[in-house]
């Protein structure tokens, strides 16, 4: 496979399409606007936010209680709960179950998890048709098999909980012979209360009262829909991303997009620049977290970021998103500070710390870049830098620096009578 490029090499092309980004700036517009409405209806949205913060981090904190306890309501509900540790693993359960079904084509609208574990892939390598269902297409007739993402599991009850607009999941829970749902770990809550606070919450930020389809299905039931219910439940670096007390805020993570909308960078790349599947500021931190820093394209994701803070200002369960931006990128150099050969970047910084702190070196640099730097100058503006230093005038020009810096000055001024 061909490695992901960086962030700011993979947003060049949306940055240069100027119908995209109109588009992108219409939809953020009208999807603030419906999100503002909608929350505005709530006297006591403040209130709602804090509750959701509070049920997701109850539910973190006794994750593997609350895991085993919805293990137990699915299978007393009649169905069968998988384990998956990592995506691959995810993805061969389902293919596997899937076979044992007979099915040669199978449906499964379109879920992020769905797309994290690289589904499609896997059952097109095993001769299994994919259909994505959609608003304006039929189920598919030969599918004996569906395979369904989720928003929210209980564990007090083992329901499954999709919220949507056009009723694909809805379908899937009537014609195939088996379900197949795939979830992840973080997606569970203990009990219908705290998926009252949460169905609330989530609608409003995403800019609805109420989603218009909420779909609820529960294990088996005979003669009513399925025959076979089976939950397959991943980690794939979830486990790795609760053990990180500032990091693990990104688990919190609802899936209402309204972060996407409000964020400057956002609204210029469009999702590509991010990888799948998650864009926008939320996927600057879950990527990292659960796949890691080790690579070019994921320790990119936290810099892709101006640390505004609007979307914390949104998240309906107060995920601080520039906290974990911050957090990340401290991984992101301490994972570089081993190499042998250190990034132009990490060797800049270390001859700047070795300069700073010395008053006498810091002098003498400073009269230095003083000197090339007015050499540089054309009409009171630096326009270009040199090397490396020109990326940063590539957008933006620099005032000549004074012929005295103020620490000269400061000097001569204290020898005055």
């Amino acid at each position: 496979m061909t490695p992901r490029p960086k962030f700011a090499a993979a947003a060049r092309p949306a940055l240069a399409d100027t119908a995209l980004r109109r588009a992108l700036a219409d939809t953020a517009a009208d999807a603030r606007a419906r999100r503002a409405a909608a929350v505005a209806e709530l006297p006591d949205w403040p209130a709602l936010r804090a509750a959701g913060r509070a049920v997701k981090d109850r539910t973190l904190l006794n994750l593997d209680a609350c895991l085993e306890r919805l293990e137990r309501a699915v299978v007393d509900a009649g169905g069968t709960v998988h384990w998956a540790e990592n995506a691959a693993q995810a993805a061969r359960t389902v293919v596997r179950l899937a076979a044992a079904a007979g099915a040669g084509e199978v449906a499964a609208p379109a879920a992020s998890v769905l797309e994290e574990i690289g589904l499609d892939g896997a059952l097109t390598a095993a001769g299994i048709a994919v259909h994505r269902t959609g608003a304006d297409a039929e189920f598919p007739a030969g599918a004996r098999v569906a395979v369904t993402g989720v928003d929210l599991m209980v564990a007090e009850t083992g329901t499954m909980v999709a919220l949507e607009r056009a009723g694909d999941v809805r379908r899937c829970l009537t014609v195939p012979d088996a379900l197949i749902t795939v979830a992840g770990l973080e997606q569970v809550v203990p009990d219908r209360a705290d998926l009252e606070v949460l169905l609330q919450s989530v609608s409003r930020s995403a800019g609805e009262r109420l989603a218009p389809v909420v779909s609820a299905w529960t294990g088996v039931v005979a003669g009513d829909g399925p025959a076979a219910f089976h939950l397959v439940l991943v980690d794939n670096g979830r486990t790795r991303a609760l053990a990180d007390e500032v990091g693990r805020a990104a688990l919190r993570c609802v899936g209402c997009d309204a972060c996407l909308h409000v964020c400057p960078v956002y609204e210029r790349t469009g999702p590509e620049p991010y990888g799948a599947p998650h864009a926008g500021p939320i996927g600057a931190i879950r990527t990292p977290q659960l796949r890691g820093v080790a690579s070019a394209a994921n320790a990119s994701l936290p810099f892709a970021s101006t640390l505004c803070g609007a979307c914390a200002d949104v998240c309906p369960v107060e995920i601080d998103i520039p906290e974990v931006l911050v957090r990340l990128r401290g991984k992101v150099v301490d994972a570089r500070r081993g190499r042998p050969v250190p990034t132009p970047e990490l060797a800049m910084m270390r001859a700047a710390a070795w300069t700073l702190t010395d008053p006498h070196r810091y002098e003498a640099a400073l009269r230095g870049g003083t000197r090339w730097a007015r050499l540089l100058a054309r009409g009171g503006r630096i326009r270009r830098l040199p090397g490396r230093l020109g990326v940063w005038t590539d957008a933006r020009d620099l005032p000549v620096p004074p012929a005295r810096s103020f620490r000269v000055w400061w000097r001569d001024r204290g020898e005055r009578p």
